[in-house]
């Protein structure tokens, strides 16, 4: 956390910006983190919600894509050896998998706005071949909720940092 604030005051919104990116690209950096601090920060600085969140959806669509794209080119492989090598992460993986073959598209919006399964469902969108139009759109309606909610209470709570 410590380094996150370093480089939010250091470099501000670039900071921010390529941060949630990361996350978004599944780095393990936690979204419930980041984004209630990118909103704390932006309201200390005086930097409209405005014009943070919609900084931060293309952040995230940036950075989901690069998972679609590792999902749509490597597939299941590469979906099993995440699993073999994160043990922790098989049941949100296996959760994910479950809900995108059940819903699709409508899976992958409500699925960014779920903790664990947010994080995987770019990989099996990608790796089910779903139209990249469609989950540009189902990622983005889902991302800029998610976005709104940490980003808000960041900007509600930010005295508190």
């Amino acid at each position: 956390m410590k380094l996150i604030s370093q480089l939010f005051f250091e470099y501000g919104l670039l900071a921010m910006f390529l941060i949630i990116l990361i996350e978004y690209a599944c780095f393990p950096i936690s979204s419930e983190i980041v984004l209630p601090f990118s909103g704390a920060f932006a309201s200390i600085q005086g930097i409209p919600f405005f014009i943070v969140l919609p900084l931060s959806v293309v952040a995230g669509i940036i950075g989901t894509c690069i998972c679609y794209g590792i999902g749509s080119y490597g597939g299941t492989v590469i979906i099993n050896k995440i699993k073999n090598k994160f043990p922790k992460s098989t049941k949100g993986m296996d959760s994910a998998q479950v809900t995108f073959n059940k819903y699709g598209p409508i899976a992958v919006c409500l699925g960014r706005i779920i903790p664990i399964c947010r994080t995987y469902i770019a990989f099996f969108a990608g790796a089910a071949k779903l139209n990249f139009i469609t989950y540009i759109i189902a990622s983005t309606i889902g991302i800029t909720i998610w976005n709104a909610l940490l980003i808000g209470l960041g900007y509600i709570f930010h005295s508190n940092y």
